[in-house]
């Protein structure tokens, strides 16, 4: 038992401090472009599904109208909301500086509405690029000139930006931001070590003719979840070195956390839910070597108090996987302009190695609610 915990350990922290070291390798880019003429610009499509988004999806679009950056235009996708949202975007048309097209979607059943938000969208989008976003989110003013920017330098056929979090108002959130700077960390690592494992949709670019020739979202349009990683694991696939993660400051994109258990339950099991469906081995050998690690730390503590386990053991055990862990998430939160997130990344170490735990034997149940509908 005490060298399983300590292997598990061992590797966990080398993982861990890996990724620490491809983080710091990352070079940081500048919303610079290299052609400037329009007629030259990749032109980008930004696609927004939405669904009673009326009290935020105004401030998205106050933001998309002070973009630097002009070459573009807007698919709000409404999937039968039942507010005011595709009214307040049908008005906001008539008098934004850049082309807004409101997609009203049929109220029909669908596996993953998402989804088909998405590829209807795309079957009407005029860019080049798709960028897709959520109607929750805010951007700044440079976010599409970064993205066309690191396009040009790159030619990338997919590019993950990252995402955090608005203003903390409590614990709650605080908590949810060091958690969420794990894993756009980790997807942003991975990919720069040329085994991308996960991206986040409310951020991310590809390349039109790419999610065509890669058959969209066939194959995963069964599920809920994983318009994002999906698509992703599909492009790299057959372009290994066209996966790209875009470390920008100017890029940044912040959503809503959480202020409901129910609402932050049914997102993580979401999510959770997604590692039976992936054909790569890497996203799923992962999950579970996270969880192993997570579990590690638990058994130990459990196993020093039941006396069958050294205390210096449950030290080493506990250490190894709590300081090479502060130094990434510290690297990340300070990246996303979350300094003040950090003093909470003990407390979430503490909370997440059953947090892991818990949601790892909830995703194999099936079913959650989300945007008010129960989905499988």
């Amino acid at each position: 038992m005490t060298f399983f915990l300590l292997t598990v350990s061992l590797l966990y922290a080398l993982f861990t401090l890996t990724l620490w070291v491809a983080w710091l390798r990352i070079p940081r880019v500048l919303p610079q472009l290299i052609e400037t003429d329009a007629k030259t610009l990749p032109f980008i499509t930004v696609v927004i599904p939405v669904r009673n988004e009326a009290e935020q999806i105004g401030n998205l679009l106050d933001d998309l109208n002070r973009q630097s950056y002009q070459n573009f235009e807007v698919i709000v996708a409404d999937d039968s909301s039942t507010d005011a949202t595709f009214s307040i975007v049908q008005q906001y048309a008539q008098r934004a500086s850049f082309t807004l097209r409101p997609l009203a979607l049929a109220n029909e059943k669908t596996a993953s509405p998402k989804k088909r938000a998405i590829t209807q969208s795309i079957r009407l989008a005029a860019g080049d690029l798709i960028v897709t976003t959520d109607g929750d989110c805010r951007v700044g003013p440079n976010w599409l000139t970064t993205i066309a920017s690191f396009y040009q330098q790159t030619g990338a056929r997919l590019i993950s930006g990252p995402v955090t979090f608005t203003t903390e108002q409590g614990i709650f959130d605080s908590l949810q931001t060091v958690e969420f700077s794990s894993l756009i960390g980790t997807g942003a690592c991975t990919m720069s070590l040329g085994f991308p494992t996960m991206c986040n949709g409310a951020n991310l670019c590809y390349v039109k003719e790419i999610f065509t020739e890669v058959g969209g979202f066939a194959g995963v349009d069964h599920l809920a979840s994983g318009d994002d990683e999906f698509l992703m694991h599909k492009i790299a696939a057959r372009y290994p070195d066209g996966v790209r993660f875009l470390k920008s400051e100017e890029a940044i994109v912040r959503t809503q956390p959480h202020r409901s258990l129910r609402a932050f339950y049914n997102q993580r099991k979401r999510w959770a839910s997604k590692w039976r469906a992936y054909e790569s081995y890497l996203p799923s050998l992962l999950a579970i070597f996270v969880f192993l690690s997570n579990s590690v730390p638990v058994v130990a503590i459990v196993g020093w108090l039941a006396g069958f386990l050294n205390g210096n053991t449950a030290l080493v055990v506990i250490g190894l996987k709590a300081v090479p862990e502060f130094l990434f998430l510290r690297q990340i939160l300070v990246f996303l302009q979350k300094k003040m997130s950090v003093r909470v990344i003990p407390l979430t170490q503490l909370i997440y190695p059953l947090y892991v735990i818990f949601f790892g034997l909830a995703a194999q149940g099936k079913g959650y609610v989300w945007k008010d509908r129960k989905l499988s």
